[in-house]
């Protein structure tokens, strides 16, 4: 009986040990597996917050790209609204007053300038129409010695200009002849004509007409007289005024 004993209880703690270890088993295969799911679950979110990174990302260098292009059509807009290669700023001035008028225009309308010079240029002495010995005062007198022969009378390009203006001073109610030498030796063809003038006194009078007559082509508007040492704001008024 004893034996028997014996044995039943060895039986009952082996039962109870395999009972113990598969119990233990069971639990850590559960701890296992939850970890393998939360590591799994880790990677899982890790790639979501990539991926949202990666879509932020490409978002951003999108919204950049199209900035840079918006950037760079505005500069390309804002290059072709300046550029005004078609006017053309023509002047002949013998004491400097034109020439300050023709800048301010130039700058303006984003013209370009070409300054007519005679080969002779006139001195002071010259100019003095007071005096009737004077270069000018016996040019005055002498239509025939009016022929003033200019460094250049031709433009680089010339068929390129859709607007051309035209200063001079005024001589004796007229264009400074000098200005005639130009006009006769180029086709104003297609072309619009402006002129302006400065004088101390004198208005425009028919100077651009006479200037239209002599050129026979070209679409001649009224010009515009400034007096002598006129201020930049009148000039850019008037150049505003023509609705270019």
């Amino acid at each position: 009986m004893k034996v028997k004993k014996i044995l039943s209880v060895i039986l009952m703690g082996v039962m109870t040990a395999g009972l113990l270890a598969g119990c233990g088993s069971e639990t850590s295969g559960q701890d296992s597996a939850e970890d393998t799911s939360q590591e799994t679950a880790d990677v899982q979110t890790q790639e979501d917050t990539t991926g949202q990174d990666q879509d932020n990302t490409a978002g951003q260098e999108d919204a950049a790209g199209q900035e840079e292009a918006q950037d760079s059509a505005g500069t390309t807009t804002g290059t072709d609204s300046t550029a005004s290669g078609n006017v053309l700023v023509v002047y002949y001035s013998a004491t400097g007053n034109t020439e300050e008028v023709a800048n301010t225009i130039a700058e303006a309308t984003g013209g370009d300038l070409f300054e007519l010079e005679s080969v002779e240029p006139y001195t002071g002495e010259e100019l003095d129409w007071t005096n009737s010995d004077s270069r000018v005062s016996q040019e005055h007198e002498n239509e025939d010695q009016r022929n003033v022969e200019l460094v250049s009378s031709t433009v680089d390009n010339w068929d390129s200009y859709d607007m051309v203006f035209i200063g001079y001073p005024i001589w004796w109610g007229i264009a400074a002849w000098p200005v005639d030498t130009f006009v006769e030796a180029n086709d104003f063809t297609g072309k619009t004509v402006i002129p302006f003038c400065t004088s101390s006194s004198s208005g425009i009078g028919d100077s651009g007409n006479l200037l239209a007559d002599l050129a026979g082509t070209g679409d001649w508007q009224d010009g515009e007289r400034f007096r002598s040492g006129a201020d930049e704001a009148d000039v850019q008024e008037w150049v505003n005024g023509l609705g270019l």
